[in-house]
């Protein structure tokens, strides 16, 4: 009977998801009271935000979607490291985007400073820029905090413009993101630091958190968010072939370095402006593979929520994971720019509510890793995917004495214990989504 309740309630979220789309259906909604966490430096535990995390309610009419949030995502935010006074605050935002979309057959639009979309959930994503250029007239810096105005002011088009990526690294978080005026973005593929095949950054040692999801070569990358254009965004990885078929392959920029050694009116190639600091530095060259994306970062490609096939952004990463050039949407929209963050809805809506999750797939041994094992100071428990639901992870004794107990919440992919205080030995870890459990050996070696 208990097997005939849970298939029928499969067939009947299945159905309802599918009347509604991904657009309306992919959004991680706080059902449970999550709140936000944020580090402070000098300090390896996290503070509680008074600050609901992900998304708190998704309604929809025929054209458009229109998700509310605060901004706060579930994974530990901070601390940012190059001097950002900054904290992830309270963005009481609605963003507004197109069920719709359709592709810009005109003049593209350019992207912008500022919000192009949106993750699912509810943290901004900004594109590839600073908001710092290099002044040819005066061979200095300007814009941005400690800069002086670019002449033609913040929109005005420069030589040569600065790339976040290489120029704010130090300010990033474990989870490769930042505030601007308390508006917690990312600018990358929201994936951990630690968790690259090259590590770049070594942040994650003192602050361990992770990023919205986690890279995984053998299967297709979840969606990941939505442009302003209305088209989705997925992680790095796809299938090779635009109809679905020739297995999973890493999605790759077309842009590469220029083999330029010089920069006309600009800063010398040297360590503080090494090759890649800036835009300019950067050429697109057309690819007819299929797993090469066009020059708005993407292409048109059946995806497990859109087997029918979709215009689709991926955030790219090169062969060690390392975010890539230019990263999630490109210098331009590929369709027209309808998205946009609101103050109010004015038509009626239907509210999307989301339904208790009765299997997800992270929730089997494969897809959860303990590490690092044997462990000295941290253990880390990983899922394979974004968390739909929150998890209980607890740790054990030999004898069976709970020693700790922590939480994986909905939208994050990691939790952690610490175990600097242990003796050495073998401790068992359980993994809990309140219907079922998984267990762990991990052995302590101090």
């Amino acid at each position: 009977m208990k097997k005939t309740l849970l298939l029928l309630s499969l067939i009947l979220s299945s159905i309802y998801s599918q009347a509604q789309g991904p657009a309306v259906t992919s959004w991680l909604q706080n059902i449970t009271g999550i709140q936000g966490r944020h580090y402070v430096q000098g300090n390896a535990t996290p503070i509680t935000d008074n600050i609901d995390a992900n998304v708190q309610t998704v309604q929809y009419s025929n054209d458009w979607v229109y998700v509310s949030t605060h901004g706060i995502p579930a994974y530990i935010t901070g601390p940012f490291l190059d001097g950002n006074p900054s904290l992830a605050s309270d963005q009481n935002a609605i963003y507004k985007i197109s069920r719709n979309p359709v592709e810009n057959t005109g003049v593209k639009t350019s992207t912008r400073g500022g919000n192009i979309g949106i993750f699912i959930n509810g943290v901004s994503l900004f594109d590839w820029r600073d908001g710092v250029a290099w002044n040819p007239n005066t061979n200095a810096l300007c814009g941005g905090p400690g800069n002086p105005p670019c002449p033609g002011g913040p929109t005005a088009t420069l030589d040569w413009n600065r790339d976040a990526i290489p120029a704010e690294m130090d300010g990033f978080d474990c989870s490769k993101a930042h505030p601007a005026m308390g508006n917690y973005h990312h600018h990358q593929n929201p994936s951990a630091f630690n968790l690259d095949l090259l590590v770049v950054s070594n942040i994650c040692d003192m602050y361990p958190a992770d990023g919205l999801y986690v890279l995984d070569s053998t299967t297709h990358s979840p969606l990941i968010g939505y442009a302003y254009d209305g088209f989705p965004i997925y992680g790095a990885y796809g299938y090779k072939n635009t109809d679905g078929t020739g297995g999973i392959v890493r999605m790759k920029s077309s842009y590469s370095l220029s083999t330029a050694t010089t920069r006309a009116n600009g800063p010398a190639v040297n360590t503080t402006y090494p090759a890649g600091y800036w835009k300019e530095d950067y050429v697109y060259n057309a690819n007819t593979d299929p797993d090469y994306l066009d020059e708005h970062n993407g292409r048109i490609c059946k995806t497990p929520e859109y087997p029918d096939g979709i215009y689709c952004y991926f955030a790219t990463v090169d062969e060690n994971w390392n975010s890539a050039y230019p990263y999630v949407v490109g210098l331009t929209y590929y369709g027209t720019v309808t998205g946009e963050k609101v103050t109010s809805i004015s038509e009626p809506t239907t509210t999307y509510t989301q339904w208790p999750t009765a299997i997800d797939d992270n929730f089997k041994a494969s897809a959860i890793k303990a590490y690092p094992n044997p462990a000295n100071d941290y253990i880390a428990i990983q899922l394979g995917n974004i968390a739909k639901e929150n998890y209980t992870i607890t740790l054990f004794d030999i004898t069976g004495k709970k020693l700790q107990e922590s939480a994986i919440n909905q939208g994050s992919t990691l939790g952690y214990f610490d175990v600097r205080s242990s003796y050495s030995g073998v401790y068992t870890l359980t993994i809990s989504n309140g219907k079922s459990s998984i267990t762990k050996k991990i052995v302590l070696n101090k």
